[in-house]
């Protein structure tokens, strides 16, 4: 049996090796694409393709290009003929056409001055040879008898593809066949005009055509396959072209090949995997990749000279060499063929350069009209983030508006100058710090700090750092709160103390967030470990009392065996990641505070490392911290550095 991996090798040698077959290297931005670039390069059809893949890339997440590069060549054993063509002076275009594999043998008679010829051509492929009433039937109808029939049977039998001469023939000079030769004003095409033979008259062969050619001046441009064709079954009483000169070609200007869709705002609609449209990704953003290829400079090329079927020479115009002018963040390559990236970013076209941006700037809401966003920069925009649609971005994201039911992901900060409504499902997540006037219903994670001016109603926060919740209305109400260093808001809780408020501390967040992870994940591990050793007892006592179990028993007992051995190994995995972390947030050096400016409600639940405690009364401009395992309120500390809480506790 033979893999892929095998089968693509055998390609290779059979490609490689056999010099007799054109072979092409191509590019596409797709399989299919490459494919049929290199069936117009090879001049074939695409079913006559044979191809190995050099090189396929395929995009991720959007970012990047598909691409694909193949090693091409025309199949074996197939021959593909041209028509003359007629496009050069205006006659209307002929097609190539295919010419079968598998061909008969045929049989053509020429009677010349010194007697009568016969050629008989050999099948080709599967082909059959020439039969004898069909020689007979071709001899009758130019009126030639065969002195020695024998001579007909060697030629059927043994095929030469040549002229040979089988009998005698009285030529009359006054009865051989004419031919003219005309060409065009331009002389651009000959023409050849020809008579048949009358009784007695002689047939021109190829090289009294070709002859005939040269003397009326042709020199240049002759189809010899043709007239070949033509000798062997003329065509009488038509004017028939034998000749073409060949155009000249001015040369190309100098040009640029875009990667990239220059059009602005172009929609590029995607399917989801359902095949359904997808309307909220609109893909308008191009995003780049440092030193990514954005297009290719193409130099003016020389023209190529012309030639009229009489040899004179058409001269052809070079074309024109224009410079090309760069746009922001952009280069060109060090052989000044190709313009780079030089920066992460977004490609656009202005004033006919190709620049790459850092900020993308909507200057409204992020809808249907400019569906998702996806960014290698610094997102801004001006308007709302509405319900159901999602920014993300490698660097800010600044929101000027709303972001309502929306997801905002982004490596660097997020800033919302008005505030965030969430549901279930949206998540706001940034590498660094989140600012925003309020926060309601959300979940939040941050790699340093969240600061609010108005306040948090029922959210998840997450804060690598703090969490700062400063202004006149900065209460925190519900919801759980996480943060390594501190937490500081101008009131926690609420009157009712209806809503649970959890302010948790001195814990890196991400680390519990994975440790909670692989908490229920052990928990899961066990059970099923626990379950799974229960069957293998209940299996193995009854095998000791009948001293074997039935052949499915012993196999299921055998499989219970190897699962729980598996889930062994991933439960010690799981556990021991787990320890790794409990000792992590053991080690971290920061206590952690939780502070109130004002009022702290009863209800309120405060946890500083492993220790929790639930406020059971008011408490005015307080910060708790921990101090020999105790959680005690101390003067109130303003937002900082947890310096100031080691001085209070000193």
């Amino acid at each position: 049996m033979v893999d892929f991996a095998g089968l693509q090798a055998a390609v290779k040698e059979h490609l490689e090796t056999d010099s007799s077959i054109e072979c092409i290297e191509v590019e596409g931005e797709n399989l299919e694409a490459a494919i049929s670039e290199a069936a117009t390069l090879l001049g074939v059809p695409l079913r006559y393709i044979e191809y190995e893949i050099v090189d396929k890339q395929s995009s991720f997440f959007g970012i990047g290009k598909d691409f694909c590069k193949i090693r091409a060549n025309k199949r074996k054993n197939v021959i593909i003929e041209d028509k003359l063509e007629d496009t050069e002076i205006g006659v209307d275009e002929t097609e190539a056409y295919d010419v079968p594999v598998n061909v008969d043998g045929d049989v053509f008679v020429q009677r010349r001055q010194d007697g009568v010829y016969i050629k008989i051509t050999k099948p080709r492929g599967s082909g059959e040879y020439a039969s004898r009433s069909k020689a007979m039937q071709v001899l009758n109808k130019r009126s030639v008898i065969l002195p020695d029939t024998n001579v007909l049977a060697d030629l059927l039998k043994y095929p030469t593809d040549k002229y040979e001469r089988v009998a005698d023939f009285k030529n009359i000079a006054a009865s051989d066949t004419a031919a003219v030769v005309n060409l065009d004003e331009q002389e651009m095409k000959a023409f050849i005009y020809v008579t048949a033979p009358k009784a007695g008259g002689r047939d021109f062969t190829y090289e009294e055509y070709f002859k005939l050619l040269q003397t009326s001046g042709v020199v240049y441009g002759i189809d010899e396959e043709y007239l070949q064709k033509f000798a062997d079954t003329p065509v009488y009483r038509e004017k028939i072209c034998v000749a073409s000169g060949k155009l000249p070609v001015d040369g190309q200007n100098t040009y640029i090949e875009y990667f990239f869709e220059t059009e602005p705002g172009r929609v590029r609609l995607s399917e989801n995997t359902d095949g359904k449209i997808n309307f909220k990704e609109l893909n308008i953003i191009q995003n780049v990749l440092k030193d990514e290829k954005l297009a290719e400079i193409h130099p003016a090329e020389k023209g190529e000279t012309g030639l009229t079927v009489t040899g004179h020479t058409l001269q052809a115009q070079n074309g024109k060499d224009f410079p090309v002018t760069l746009g922001k963040n952009v280069r060109f390559s060090d052989d000044n063929r190709l313009i780079l990236a030089d920066i992460n970013g977004q490609v656009v076209m202005s004033n006919g350069k190709i620049n790459v941006e850092s900020v993308y700037t909507i200057d409204g809401s992020v809808n249907l009209k400019t569906g998702n966003i996806l960014f290698l920069g610094n997102v801004i925009v001006n308007g709302n983030v509405e319900e159901g649609f999602s920014v993300k971005a490698s660097g800010n994201i600044e929101v000027c508006g709303l972001v309502d039911k929306a997801s905002l992901i982004a490596e660097g900060d997020i800033i919302v100058r008005q505030g965030i409504t969430g549901k279930k499902g949206e998540l706001i997540s940034a590498g660094r710090s989140v600012w925003a006037k309020f926060i309601e219903n959300s979940d939040v994670k941050s790699g340093s700090m969240v600061i609010v001016s108005d306040g948090i109603l029922n959210s998840t926060i997450d804060a690598e750092n703090s969490i700062v919740c400063q202004g006149k209305r900065a209460a925190i109400i519900g919801g759980r709160l996480r943060a390594c260093e501190e937490i500081n808001a101008k009131s926690l809780g609420s009157p009712s103390g209806n809503t649970e408020t959890v302010c948790e501390v001195g814990i890196e967040p991400k680390k519990k967030s994975r440790l909670e992870e692989l908490t229920a994940k052990s928990k899961e591990l066990t059970a099923d470990f626990d379950g799974i050793s229960s069957n293998l007892k209940t299996l193995a006592n009854i095998r000791q009392q009948r001293e074997a179990l039935p052949e499915d028993k012993e196999l299921y007992f055998q499989e219970l065996i190897e699962t729980r051995q598996k889930l062994a190994a991933e439960l010690t995995k799981v556990n021991n990641e787990i320890n790794e972390i409990m000792q992590f947030l053991q080690s971290i050096p920061l206590v952690g505070r939780v502070s109130a400016s004002t009022l702290i409600y009863p209800g309120v639940i405060v946890k500083i490392r492993d220790f929790k405690n639930v406020i059971n009364r008011e408490f005015k401009a307080s910060t708790f911290i921990l101090e020999n395992g105790v959680i005690r309120a101390v003067k109130y500390i303003e937002p900082g550095s947890v310096a100031q809480q080691k001085a209070v506790e000193k």
